[in-house]
Formats: C-alpha cells, sequence, structure tokens
C-alpha cells in the first residue's frame, strides 16, 4: 500500500525529502501550465488526473472562452480543487476508427468510407497525431495499427468490408462484436498512449457474440482514458441495431459515448455521415483539460465519480462521469 502524502509544516518548510519533491513538482507544474505547456512532466508519485471536458450552450454552440475559476468539480462528492488547466486545440490526438462491418452494414460502407478518407484529410496532422483502423463483425480486426501516415490510412480503408461469403460459411457463433472491439482497442491499442484518446465507432449498435458486456467495454475505456465518439449509421433495410439480451442499438451507442465523455450522432437526412465528422472534429480542438490531485489517497484501485459543472448555470458541459483510480 502506497502511502499518503503528509501536508507540509505550518511555517512553509518541508518536513521531508519527499514533501520537498512534491511541493516543487507542484509548482513547476503551475509554472509549466501558466507558460502555455501542453503538459507538465512530475517525477514523483503524485497523480494528476485529467478531465477533458466540452461546453455548450442549451443551443448546442460550443463555449471556447471559459477560464479555470468558471468551472466546480468534485470526486464522489467531496469538492477538488482544479490545479492544471489548458484549453486543448493544439494537443496531439491517438484515435481509432471503429467500423462496423457486419452484414447490416453492407449498403453504408461505401458512405463510411468515403467519409472517413475525408476526416483524414480534415484531422490528421501527420507531425502530431496518431490513428489507428479496427474492424468488427463476427471477429475483431486491427486492419491498420497506429500510424501517422496518412498514405497508410487510405491505403487500407478500401480493405474495410464485409466478410466473404466463404467466410459467413465457415462462421462459428459471433455475429457482430462491438463490446470485444472496444475492449481489444482500449487495452491493446489505446491504453498505454500518453495524447488525447478517443475512438469513432460507426455501427447501427448491434451486437451479438461478445465475451465481453456493455459495462466491460465502457469499463475498459474509461481506464484507458478514452473518449468513445458514437454515429448510429444503418440501413434503411434492416431493423434497429439488436443486442443480445433484448437492448435497443441505439441506447448502447448513446451509453458508451455518454459514460466516456464524448457525444452520439445519428446519420439522417438532416445530418450526414460528412457533417458528423466536421462536428466531431470540431469537438476534439474545442475541449478544456482540467487537472486535479485527489484529496483521497490511492489506496486501493478503483472507480471514482466525477461532477464537473459551470458557475454560469446555462451551460451543458460534457465530459466522463468517473475515472479509475489506480493505487
Amino acid at each position: 500500500m502506497r502511502r499518503s502524502l503528509q501536508t507540509p509544516a505550518s511555517d512553509g518548510a518541508p518536513r521531508s525529502r519527499r514533501q520537498f519533491l512534491w511541493s516543487t513538482g507542484c509548482l513547476l507544474g503551475a509554472r509549466a501550465v501558466a507558460l502555455g505547456q501542453d503538459e507538465a512532466t512530475f517525477s514523483t508519485d503524485v497523480k494528476v488526473v485529467n478531465v477533458l471536458a466540452s461546453v455548450r450552450t442549451k443551443r448546442n454552440e460550443i463555449v471556447r472562452d471559459l477560464t479555470k475559476d468558471d468551472f466546480v468539480l468534485s470526486e464522489d462528492g467531496r469538492p477538488q480543487t482544479i490545479r492544471y488547466f489548458s484549453k486543448e486545440s493544439e494537443l496531439p490526438l491517438t484515435v481509432g476508427l471503429m467500423i462496423d462491418t457486419s452484414m447490416s452494414q453492407q449498403k453504408v460502407l461505401d458512405s463510411e468510407r468515403t467519409a472517413s478518407f475525408r476526416f483524414l484529410d480534415q484531422v490528421l496532422r501527420e507531425t502530431k497525431d496518431k490513428l489507428f483502423v479496427m474492424q468488427f463483425d463476427m471477429a475483431v480486426q486491427l486492419r491498420q495499427p497506429l500510424t501517422s501516415s496518412r498514405r497508410d490510412l487510405e491505403a487500407i480503408l478500401p480493405y474495410v468490408d464485409t466478410p466473404t461469403r466463404r467466410e459467413l460459411e465457415v462462421q462459428n457463433g459471433g455475429g457482430t462484436l462491438l463490446f470485444d472491439a472496444i475492449v481489444q482497442a482500449s487495452n491493446a491499442v489505446l491504453k498505454n498512449q500518453k495524447n488525447r484518446k478517443a475512438m469513432i465507432v460507426l455501427s447501427d449498435g448491434g451486437e451479438n457474440g461478445s465475451d465481453a458486456s456493455l459495462t466491460d467495454a465502457i469499463e475498459a475505456a474509461q481506464r484507458a482514458d478514452a473518449l468513445i465518439y458514437s454515429i448510429l449509421f444503418s440501413d434503411s433495410g434492416y431493423p434497429a441495431g439488436l443486442v443480445t439480451g433484448g437492448l435497443d442499438g441505439r441506447g448502447v451507442l448513446k451509453r458508451l459515448s455518454k459514460e466516456t465523455g464524448a457525444s452520439f450522432y445519428e446519420v439522417s437526412k438532416k445530418q450526414g455521415i460528412e457533417q458528423i465528422y466536421k462536428a466531431i472534429e470540431e469537438e476534439l480542438r474545442s475541449q478544456y483539460n482540467l487537472g486535479f490531485i485527489s484529496d483521497r489517497p490511492n489506496e486501493i484501485s478503483e472507480f471514482r465519480a466525477l461532477k464537473l459543472t459551470t458557475k454560469q448555470k446555462d451551460l451543458v458541459v460534457q465530459y466522463r462521469e468517473r475515472y479509475w483510480a489506480k493505487a
């Protein structure tokens, strides 16, 4: 069990070398943020919890001009001090395109691929950002590992497709492994990445055959500090996505997004896939990053609830509702 940190003596003099390092680290961290640096580096055991947030008006307009003092943060109902604050428009992105290639998506895949090409052109900064491509149907396949190469990503997208007739004939169980795909992407790809992390899931929300549950998928993404942007895109010839156990595909996608602090979208005549990608890009470039050090030491590994609001009551704050406090 890690020993809890003790506060400095009242006269301001640190009582130990560890406390001195802790105090110095906090001062350096505050100075780094004041200077506009993307992140501060600590050489102590102090654990900074980062909370990414997007803020909108009730008319759904993004708010970009807030300061640290405009926010109120609590953990498990206890008020927390926001020590670090920045507006994250330039911090590198690590993004996964998670594409449903089950047979129910056959007629919409061309539109998804075309929009994905344009999203890559608009979002990927080859000197900063990294993307990967994963498809899921009766199996989960990492089509393109993390890369900063636009050429590699564009080369692989045409091969993201529904199963062949032969693959369907030899299929043994399973159908649409949405939950397994999210768990695999979280644990195998995103967990050890340091940048802002997000998955963009293009699916009708159908799920059948995963070993993982919806809760498993959400918790894996939360442990990896990854946002899940869900895009409901369904073929009009198929019913709404169905999930083993009678859950609704739309509800599943909404939960994946809400509980990781991201947005849910649905392709419609009023809002096409390209407009949705543009909205996601705008949101990713307009986030606030708030950092705090919990007032309770991490003596055991557990999820802790977060609540983030603004002092201005008519604003809507989008953020992850809990985080994984690792001992």
